[in-house]
């Protein structure tokens, strides 16, 4: 339940988070159990987000984006992830991972061609950065791409990929060699059906069980020269950029899956009577229900000024690390504390939070670690520190 009288919140937030919740409740709530138990890409609720002109959120409107700031693209995933985590997932790896790079690197005539088609929805993206042997190590980026003529021979493979299987323009990073020498890491992209393009089955996963999680395969595949942005040797600054702007994203994401789960177990509480009276009574309940509602106001501070931060233009690097950190960690246990109010229901498909505690276990993992928050918030303060 949420309180819009937010001071980072203005009109045009609030009637916001009205129409995408409404649409949540009414038209993807109904489907988040059916798809999540049988592994149903939710083509159909991306279609009618793409419709409401959901799918571009902060992009530019020259080229389809609905021109508002990154507040609205949170408030958007918390609404979606609510009720169902897999469909905002994949509104969220398509935005900030698919999407991003195009809009804060590409060419203005990589942006007519692609964003435009991206920020509208007639072309779903997805970002390829880990590898088997590259994942909190991202620098350790082993896909190649040799330059030949006037185009790139990309070899290699991306693990973790989400939307891989239904986008239709893969971002991927790569080292660049030419004339045997290693030029750095950059930030290529391939369309679908492309020769020497190819992806494993979907994953089967834990949670998130209706995105679309892949592996791709670059196998002697050729494309333009012209597929690079932002320049060769830029990649691992350009990637770390689009990082951080994920893990605000994901901190979203992680603030809607806490929301969705505390409201079951608040209403549950409400609902469920035990020795004669509601199990909100007892303080062993209403305890949790207090850390759980504090967890989430705590975690929607954090996320809402790393929001503000990166809409005011202001280093963000260390807010969104700490977002990401507390609402995913926070998320694992309000799911855990709902399911235990449920007591044995919980863990019954029908009730939904046992979906909600499932989907929560990547946020911990996912944009980067705990651990890798960590260690950014780490270096951040005492860089500030040094420099005083």
């Amino acid at each position: 339940m949420v309180n819009d009288n937010s001071i980072y919140y203005k009109e045009e937030h609030i009637l916001l988070r009205k129409t995408v919740r409404e649409f949540a409740q009414n038209e993807i709530a109904p489907l988040a159990l059916e798809i999540d138990s049988k592994g149903t890409f939710p083509s159909e609720s991306i279609k009618k987000l793409s419709e409401l002109g959901l799918m571009g959120i902060p992009w530019d409107p020259e080229y389809g984006g609905g021109g508002m700031d990154m507040l609205s693209l949170v408030i958007t995933i918390e609404e979606l992830a609510k009720v169902c985590v897999s469909t905002a997932v994949t509104l969220m790896a398509h935005t900030s991972l698919g999407t991003g790079p195009f809009s804060y690197f590409g060419t203005p005539e990589q942006k007519k061609k692609y964003l435009s088609k991206l920020a509208t929805g007639q072309m779903i993206g997805a970002f390829g950065l880990t590898e088997p042997n590259a994942g909190s190590d991202a620098g350790n980026t082993q896909t190649t791409a040799t330059l030949d003529g006037d185009e790139y021979v990309v070899s290699g493979q991306k693990i973790f990929c989400t939307n891989a299987g239904y986008a239709g323009c893969i971002t991927f990073t790569s080292r660049i060699l030419e004339n045997g020498e290693d030029k750095g890491i950059a930030a290529l992209f391939v369309e679908s059906g492309t020769k020497g393009l190819s992806f494993s089955e979907p994953e089967k996963k834990m949670g998130w069980k209706a995105s679309d999680t892949r592996s791709v395969y670059f196998d002697q595949m050729r494309i333009p020269k012209e597929n690079i942005l932002g320049g060769v040797g830029k990649g691992f600054k350009q990637f770390l950029r689009t990082l951080t702007i994920g893990r605000i994203t994901i901190s979203a994401l992680a603030l809607g899956t806490s929301v969705g789960a505390y409201e079951l177990a608040l209403q549950y509480s409400q609902e469920r009577t035990a020795f004669g009276k509601k199990i909100s009574a007892f303080q062993a309940i209403s305890f949790k229900l207090a850390d759980m509602s504090t967890q989430i106001s705590a975690s929607r501070q954090l996320i809402y000024h790393a929001a503000w931060l990166y809409d005011n233009k202001k280093d963000v690097i260390k807010d969104a690390a700490m977002a990401k950190l507390y609402s995913s960690e926070s998320a694992m246990k309000i799911t855990t504390e709902a399911i235990q109010i449920h007591g044995g229901y919980g863990y019954i498909e029908d009730y939904h939070v046992e979906r909600f505690f499932r989907d929560a276990k990547i946020l911990e993992i996912g944009e980067g670690t705990s651990e890798v928050q960590r260690m950014v918030i780490a270096r951040e303060i005492l860089k500030s520190f040094s420099n005083t």
